[in-house]
């Protein structure tokens, strides 16, 4: 049967300094034994020294088999399949740069043997033809998928092998042809476009707006509709009334960053729109993505807000309270 089992790179060992992935199976009097996860499980050792700079009173608290932890390569012996590897030289800066390729990583083992299991294909083999020449070219197979779930040819028709073929004459030739068959290609696709395509995020910000002039109801409506002018096609801006003065600006984007900008954008114009009216905008949660679980309790706590008694007439004064919009005198007091 076709081996379903591979290094994740094209190098059989990490090198010296190489911050890597590993998986703890066993701790010993002398460390730890791990498995080095981006390495087709190649064993390694975190001598007990290499756990922590302080002093160790309890090796189970600063390690537990079965966790995962970024670990540092100080030793590797091919010859005889050493891996000596280090626990306390790791950075938090480079534990994070570690976590996030692993997990890229791990994106694209992911799929690799999922096609190589579906068309009984050996997954090394994918990762010859196809994985390390994008890992190459790339930096990262991760930045060749991304581009394949809407633009696959760019990236997998470059990819060629070299055969050998007889002419007519009997004469071995060398000759390219595309790196993988048709139903190698039209399967990775498909894995990549279903696992790959991004979900579309749901971004918000919660603020309070108040105008105490005699028609600040008109000026909070018209700030309001600048806060919307702001978004774009890509990342529409919405605003809701919760209960006065408080209001929730939201949008959707497969961007995250580019959306949490249009919000601050739109939080902008409407600060700058209603302090031209003596108004006050304050921002009581600034834009974040929110998840579909937080955003239905919010949305619930929302609706609550709404059902009290009297919150139709506050709704009617668009952020106004309790204020009497006719009555200019008390305004004035």
């Amino acid at each position: 049967m076709p081996s379903i089992d591979s290094r994740m790179y094209e190098a059989k060992y990490p090198e010296v300094d190489d911050v890597v992935m590993v998986q703890v199976k066993n701790i010993a009097e002398m460390g730890a034994y791990v498995s080095l996860l981006e390495y087709n499980n190649i064993e390694g050792m975190i001598l007990l020294s290499e756990l922590s700079r302080r002093r160790i009173r309890s090796i189970s608290s600063l390690i537990k088999v079965g966790r995962q932890e970024p670990v540092m390569v100080v030793r590797v012996d091919k010859e005889k399949g050493y891996i000596d590897l280090s626990k306390r030289r790791v950075s938090e800066e480079e534990v994070q740069k570690c976590e996030e390729k692993f997990n890229k990583s791990k994106m694209v083992h992911s799929i690799m043997r999922h096609v190589a299991e579906t068309l009984g294909e050996d997954v090394e083999d994918l990762y010859v033809h196809i994985g390390w020449p994008l890992y190459r070219k790339y930096g990262h197979a991760f930045e060749a998928f991304k581009i394949i779930v809407t633009d696959p040819k760019s990236v997998l028709d470059p990819l060629t092998r070299e055969v050998e073929e007889e002419d007519e004459e009997g004469n071995k030739v060398t000759k390219k042809v595309p790196a993988v068959t048709e139903e190698v290609r039209n399967t990775l696709i498909k894995n990549i476009r279903r696992r790959m395509t991004p979900q579309p995020l749901k971004i918000r910000a919660d603020i309070e707006l108040r105008c105490f002039q005699y028609d600040g109801v008109f000026h909070i409506q018209e700030a309001l509709r600048k806060g919307e002018k702001s978004g774009t096609e890509a990342c529409p801006v919405k605003i809701k009334l919760v209960a006065p003065p408080l209001y929730v600006l939201t949008t959707t984007t497969v961007e995250k960053d580019s959306g949490i900008s249009v919000l601050n954008n739109a939080v902008k114009a409407i600060s700058d729109a209603i302090e031209k009216h003596q108004g006050k905008l304050s921002v009581k949660e600034a834009a974040r993505v929110v998840s579909e679980r937080e955003e239905d309790y919010l949305s619930r706590f929302e609706r609550e807000n709404q059902e009290v008694d009297g919150d139709e007439e506050e709704e009617e004064d668009e952020g106004m309270g309790d204020m009497d919009v006719e009555a200019p005198a008390a305004l004035a007091e």
